[in-house]
């Protein structure tokens, strides 16, 4: 045998130990060669419910109220939350005043239409929804493979993982990943706005002209 023949059948032999090795990791995975990541946040969503009812009055009595804002602390309400109410036409104004208020304190505003939940609300009174979405990336990290032993050109397993957990981690409101937010206005940001021009339009205090100084302070 020459040494050329010796050295094909060597890099031969290196090839298809190489593969074999490589083999179990793969195997039954397709092969990723675009640069789309497989690996995206998902989304679940929970709900959860408190029931009050109005006092003869028709407000939400102080009672109810401390009970409220207990649940909600109890829940550590937060941005990113959604408040909805259930029942709100069968229920006083007053009624619902009384729950903005409460909402208000956490920094929150109640929202429109409550999703669909067990049972009904009480008679003359309101059911309270809070939705929380948590955002996670299943299968991250992923070291099934290593990108050394990966000889048909596609993608790490693990490809992606690190910007997606990324995102899911920093993004304020889950929500957003699935439905994202419809142009215009927000209401809620409005009075930020305006707190915040009105800082930028100030004139600086430096802005005069200097006072003119003499010895002897004339």
């Amino acid at each position: 045998m020459t040494k050329t023949q010796l050295l094909r059948s060597t890099l031969a032999a290196l090839s298809l130990g190489a593969l074999l090795a490589a083999s179990p990791a793969t195997a039954g995975r397709k092969v990723e060669r675009g640069v789309e990541s497989v690996h995206q946040p998902v989304v679940e969503r929970t709900d959860f419910v408190f029931d009050v009812s109005a006092d003869p009055a028709g407000e939400l009595a102080a009672t109810e109220a401390k009970r409220l804002a207990t649940w909600f602390s109890a829940l550590d309400l937060r941005y990113g939350d959604h408040v909805t109410l259930a029942g709100a036409g069968q229920a006083p104004r007053a009624l619902h005043d009384g729950i903005d208020a409460v909402v208000a304190r956490y920094g929150l505003l109640v929202e429109g239409e409550a999703p669909v939940t067990a049972g009904d609300a009480p008679a003359g009174g309101l059911r309270i929804v809070v939705s929380r979405s948590i955002a996670s990336v299943p299968g991250c990290p992923a070291w099934r493979d290593r990108g050394e032993t990966q000889l048909q050109g596609g993608l790490s397993d693990n490809y992606g993982c690190a910007t997606a957990s990324n995102l899911a981690a920093m993004i304020a409101d889950p929500r957003d990943l699935v439905e994202g937010r419809q142009p215009g206005i927000d209401d809620r940001n409005v009075v930020n706005g305006k707190a915040i021009k009105a800082y930028t339009d100030k004139a600086p205090t430096g802005a005069g002209a200097l006072q003119v100084m003499s010895a002897g302070g004339r």
